[in-house]
């Protein structure tokens, strides 16, 4: 299902700036709960402003593009906002409303980029940077293709670990990590500014997962307490010679 979203305006003096992705739909809303009975409201789209919606509260009459935005657009009629269906690249421009009535007129305009959909990071071995730098280490590289305006991101968990990003047209894109075995969730995100598409490291053959940190400790204390026997061992024989030759040396 696409996504959809509601853009609220109420300014008739600035712009409102809106990003959808390409077969998204989004709703741009001028904040009327109610259009009064002598109301005109008119949608235009373009710098040539294009009619591609009106209605006309007075004579019930309402009107949707036949050409560009065919099926593709609903108009409120209670309320004059305009929901646009499956947005295409070729939508991105300027969309401007006419609210008119005997005394006064207002209008609201709106600036829509559609961005193409985000493609999913794919992570690979950086073979090519483990064998030529000899490390045991683990050489990994994300890399999305055909993008533009995006953000690439290593995560370890919620914690940001290194990004790159780009402004470029359909270009493609990697980042590399090394890490010495898989500690924690890691997570490669490629990002728009308002949306994100996102793969997480879990392929123990690419990387392999570290030692159980609770074995680890477990050996550890094992150690640690068969040294402390053996110490406690070593005082114990030491003084029982040393009492029995003090014994022998007071005999004498």
């Amino acid at each position: 299902m696409k996504e959809r979203h509601q853009c609220v305006f109420g300014d008739t003096d600035a712009v409102k700036s809106v990003s959808v992705t390409e077969g998204d739909s989004i709703t741009l809303n001028i904040s009327l709960t109610e259009i009064q009975k002598a109301d005109q409201i008119l949608w235009y789209f373009g710098t040539n402003k294009s009619l591609i919606a009106k209605i006309n509260q007075e004579t019930g009459n309402s009107y949707t593009s036949d050409g560009r935005f065919t099926n593709r657009l609903k108009l409120d009629n209670q309320t004059g906002s305009l929901t646009i269906t499956n947005f295409r690249t070729t939508d991105s421009g300027l969309y401007e409303v006419s609210i008119k009535n005997s005394s006064s007129e207002a209008k609201f305009r709106f600036t829509v980029t559609v961005y193409a959909p985000l493609p999913v990071p794919v992570i690979s071995s950086n073979s090519t940077q483990n064998s030529s730098s000899g490390s045991s280490s683990c050489s990994l590289l994300c890399s999305v293709v055909n993008v533009s305006h995006v953000t690439l991101s290593w995560f370890k968990g919620n914690r940001l670990v290194s990004s790159i990003n780009v402004s470029d047209l359909s270009i493609s894109l990697s980042l590399p990590l090394d890490i010495e075995c898989l500690d924690d969730s890691y997570s490669c995100v490629v990002a728009y500014s308002f949306t994100n598409q996102t793969t997480h490291l879990n392929n123990t053959q690419l990387c392999q997962p570290c030692p159980d940190c609770t074995l680890c400790c477990h050996i550890a204390e094992a150690v640690t307490r068969l040294v402390i026997s053996a110490v406690v061992g070593v005082a114990t024989v030491f003084i029982m010679v040393y009492e029995i030759t003090s014994r022998k040396g007071e005999k004498k």
